[in-house]
C-alpha cells in the first residue's frame, strides 16, 4: 500500500459522510477548502485583530494569517506550507496556530513571536463562545453555467482574554468581543483560467454585507449579497438569545453613509422586522476601525499572497503596511473590507463586525460602475 493510500487518525472515528478516507473530500474540483476566521474586537476601536487557517486538500496545501489594525498601521504575519495527514487534527502552520479546547466552546489562538523581531506581532488569546453556533444560509454562485462558490457556513459570538504584543507593547486582550466564521465547500483560488464562461459571464457588480453582532444577551446576524441590479443572492437576518427559539428579523435593508469619493461606510443603519407584531427595528451601525482583506489577509484581489496558493515548504512572511495613503493600496477597495463596529438595537449597545464589499455597479446604491463612488456632501 502506498503511503498516501494509508487511513488517517480522524479515520478512527464514525464521522465519515462518503465512502472515502477522511484524508480525502469528495469532490475533486481544485477550488474545495476548508477553513476558519476569528475576529477580535476592541470595543475603544484602538485595535482589530484578525486570524484565519485553511486547509485546500486538492492542492496539497494549508495557509493561515494574522492580521492586527492599530493606528494607520497593519501588522500582517502570514504562513504556509504542504497539507500533511496531521494538520487537520493540530490546525497549525509556521508560528500560527489554532487549538481547539472544546468544540463550539473554547479556542486558544496563537502567533508566536519572532526570535529575529521580539517585538513584532505575537499573541496567546483565548476565544470563549457565548451563544450558540448559528447556520448561515447555503451559499451558491454561478457564472453562466459554472459552479463557482458553494459554501456552507455558521457563524458565533463569545468574548476573549489573553494578550498580544506589538511594537514592543504588550496589551491586555480583555472584554473584547469575539466573533468568528466556520465554512467549507468551493471557492474561487488562483491560478484557474476562467475561459469561455467568465469571458462571456463578466462580473457587473457586486454588494455584500455580513454582520455577526454580540449584545449582552443576544447575537445577531445579519448577511446580504446582491447583484448589480439589486437582486438578492443570499439573505438572513437571525436573532439568537439563550433559552429562546432564534428569531428571524425580515429582509434586511441597509442605507450606508459612505465617505465622499469611496465606498468605504462610515455609518450605516440596517432596518429589520420583528416577525410578532411587524414592528420595524433598526440596527445602527458605527464604524470604529477598518482592515481589508485584499492587505495583508490573502483575500482576494491581494497582489502579493492569497489564499491557497503554493509558496513552498515552511513558508512565513512577516510585514507592516501603511494604510494611511489610500493609493498605496490600489487593490484594496475591490475587496472585502471588515469594519469593527459599535452596534445599537432596541435600547442595547453591542460590538462586532461589519464587513461590507461593493465594486461595480450597484443600482440600489447608485454606483454605476467600478469607477463609481458615493458623491460629495451638499
Amino acid at each position: 500500500m502506498a503511503e498516501d493510500d494509508r487511513p488517517v487518525a480522524l479515520d478512527e472515528y464514525p464521522i465519515h459522510q462518503v465512502p472515502l478516507s477522511m484524508k480525502h473530500v469528495a469532490t475533486s474540483d481544485r477550488n474545495a477548502y476548508d477553513r476558519c476566521i476569528f475576529h477580535l474586537v476592541d470595543p475603544t476601536g484602538e485595535f482589530l485583530l484578525i486570524l484565519g487557517l485553511g486547509v485546500y486538500p486538492n492542492l496539497g496545501v494549508v495557509d493561515a494569517y494574522a492580521t492586527l489594525r492599530v493606528g494607520d498601521t497593519l501588522h500582517a504575519v502570514r504562513a504556509s506550507d504542504a497539507l500533511s495527514d496531521e494538520t487537520r487534527m493540530e490546525l497549525s502552520v509556521g508560528p500560527l496556530r489554532i487549538h481547539v479546547e472544546r468544540p463550539l466552546h473554547d479556542f486558544v489562538l496563537s502567533c508566536a513571536a519572532d526570535p529575529d523581531d521580539p517585538d513584532g506581532l505575537s499573541c496567546e488569546i483565548h476565544w470563549s463562545a457565548d451563544f450558540p453556533a448559528l447556520w448561515e444560509p447555503h451559499h451558491l454562485q454561478r457564472r453562466g453555467g459554472r459552479l463557482t462558490l458553494e459554501g456552507r457556513r455558521f457563524v458565533q459570538a463569545g468574548h476573549c482574554d489573553g494578550r498580544l504584543r506589538v511594537g514592543g507593547r504588550d496589551v491586555d486582550v480583555r472584554g473584547w468581543t469575539g466573533t468568528r466564521d466556520r465554512s467549507w465547500g468551493v471557492r474561487p483560488i488562483p491560478g484557474e483560467e476562467g475561459g469561455r464562461l467568465a469571458q462571456e459571464n463578466p462580473a457587473e457588480g457586486f454588494h455584500w454585507i455580513w454582520a455577526p453582532v454580540r449584545f449582552a444577551d443576544r447575537f445577531l446576524m445579519v448577511v446580504l449579497q446582491e447583484d448589480a441590479d439589486g437582486f438578492r443572492t443570499l439573505n438572513d437576518a437571525t436573532l439568537v438569545r439563550p433559552g429562546h427559539r432564534d428569531r428571524q428579523l425580515g429582509w434586511p435593508q441597509a442605507d450606508i453613509t459612505y465617505r465622499p469619493g469611496t465606498r468605504h461606510p462610515e455609518r450605516a443603519v440596517v432596518h429589520l422586522t420583528d416577525p410578532v407584531d411587524r414592528k420595524p427595528l433598526e440596527l445602527g451601525v458605527e464604524i470604529l476601525a477598518s482592515s481589508p482583506l485584499a492587505v495583508g489577509a490573502g483575500y482576494p484581489p491581494a497582489d502579493d499572497w492569497q489564499h491557497g496558493t503554493w509558496q513552498g515548504r515552511d513558508w512565513t512572511d512577516r510585514r507592516a503596511y501603511d494604510l494611511s495613503d489610500p493609493a498605496a493600496h490600489p487593490l484594496a477597495g475591490y475587496g472585502v473590507i471588515d469594519h469593527a463596529a459599535r452596534f445599537t438595537l432596541d435600547g442595547q449597545v453591542g460590538h462586532g463586525i461589519f464587513e461590507h464589499g461593493s465594486f461595480g455597479r450597484h443600482d440600489p446604491s447608485g454606483f454605476t460602475g467600478f469607477d463609481s463612488t458615493a458623491p460629495a456632501r451638499p
